[in-house]
């Protein structure tokens, strides 16, 4: 069946995810969210995939704005990943009910588990469990492709209740402080004005002035920009500087950067 997925990624990890489905799919068209279009986004696959990470235990908010850009087509499949650290809350759940206010129906949410690449919070586990987390969500997209391969709807996966009830209650406490929270980025004195945070920030949230990153509060927290600065120049708060930085071993700024440029040409040819 002709498969379009569409991601969103900070540090590789929904890339990642979205490539391997779309291989076991059978092969699949593979779309970037960012930058959002300017206009409505029609699709012409049949089967229609989100790829998401979760943000703040819930559905980043620049993916509840590419919910409202896509076309409407009740003749359409759509299902969802959410890539988590061990939390995904009721991420899933948020999502079909956002998903219903703009008109669309979520047939089947899916929750997969990889290194956390939150910083504030650490650095990435050791090497030996970040494959033991590959391994374990190559082997359960294998099974996911397979479920939506027979047309299996209905199963949305959600965390722990414990999880729904106090993430949820952080999440909404808050999102709309979300955007905002890179006032505590910072930029040592390694910083040699590359730009790569520019470059690999899904909201198009950093810019350079003075040969510097400067923040413009549209952030997302998905920490891209540190993650992926080739000189760790870049800090949130006081520890990260202690912390390793972690992006997805099989994902490359060049993988980053190349579906970035792709979703520019699809915006201006939809």
């Amino acid at each position: 069946m002709p498969t379009t997925i569409f991601y969103t990624t900070g540090t590789g990890n929904s890339l990642w995810v979205a490539r391997e489905l779309g291989q076991a799919l059978g092969g699949a068209t593979i779309r970037s969210m960012a930058p959002l279009p300017e206009r409505i986004v029609d699709v012409d696959s049949a089967l229609v995939g989100l790829v998401f990470p979760v943000h703040m235990w819930g559905v980043p908010g620049h993916v509840l704005q590419f919910l409202e850009l896509l076309k409407k087509d009740s003749t359409k499949r759509y299902f969802a990943v959410a890539v988590n650290a061990g939390q995904v809350s009721r991420t899933l759940v948020q999502l079909r009910a956002e998903m219903r206010k703009v008109g669309l129906a979520l047939s089947a949410g899916y929750d997969i588990v990889l290194p956390s690449n939150y910083i504030p919070w650490g650095g990435p586990p050791p090497s030996d469990r970040q494959r033991e987390l590959f391994e374990a969500a190559r082997a359960k997209l294998e099974r996911v492709a397979a479920e939506i391969s027979a047309k299996c709807e209905g199963s949305i996966e959600k965390g722990p209740l414990w999880q729904r009830i106090v993430f949820t209650a952080l999440y909404k406490l808050t999102f709309k402080r979300i955007a905002t929270m890179d006032q505590g980025f910072w930029v040592d004195e390694k910083c040699n004005g590359c730009g790569t945070c520019t470059k690999v920030c899904p909201t198009a949230n950093v810019v350079m002035v003075n040969e510097r990153p400067a923040w413009r509060h549209q952030c997302s927290q998905c920490l891209a920009c540190i993650q992926w600065c080739p000189r760790e120049a870049l800090q949130l708060g006081k520890k990260t500087p202690a912390y390793k930085r972690y992006h997805h071993p099989e994902i490359s700024v060049k993988d980053m950067l190349i579906r970035r440029t792709a979703a520019h040409d699809d915006a201006r040819n939809d």
